[in-house]
């Protein structure tokens, strides 16, 4: 049975995940999940296990040249912590600034779900709508 762990403990595991992103090392921010975690961008397929989600965030990490992901708010209760965050990056030569409501599920010290909501459209930005 998992150990219960106090609410300041589980958001400081997803403060230092956060600040991981700076450092823009994949395998750092692997070793925050558990080996059956689920990352899943809402609009986008969930990636299961380790190697999808290294998969997932090998897509964006290291091709930007800087990322910080900036916490607004942070509330949990028990294993369960919501991030209100602005992701800052460079995208395809372009900087993105979203706005990002993260949930993540903490197990035993590491995340075993980590959930982003954020408006697909802000991130592409705009289109040539006529």
């Amino acid at each position: 049975m998992p150990q219960e762990v106090s609410n300041e403990k589980n958001e400081e595991i997803v403060r230092r995940f956060c600040e991981a992103f700076s450092r823009r090392d994949v395998d750092e921010i692997i070793g925050f999940f558990t080996e059956d975690a689920v990352y899943h961008n809402i609009p986008l397929p969930a990636a299961a296990g380790l190697d999808a989600i290294r998969a997932s965030l090998s897509a964006f990490v290291p091709a930007s040249p800087e990322i910080e992901f900036e916490v607004v708010h942070m509330a949990s209760s028990g294993a369960v912590v919501f991030a209100e965050r602005v992701d800052r990056m460079t995208f395809n030569g372009k900087a993105v600034e979203l706005p990002v409501t993260g949930v993540f599920e903490i197990e035993d010290g590491r995340i075993r779900a980590w959930r982003d909501y954020f408006d697909m459209q802000m991130f592409l930005g705009p289109t040539d709508a006529g």
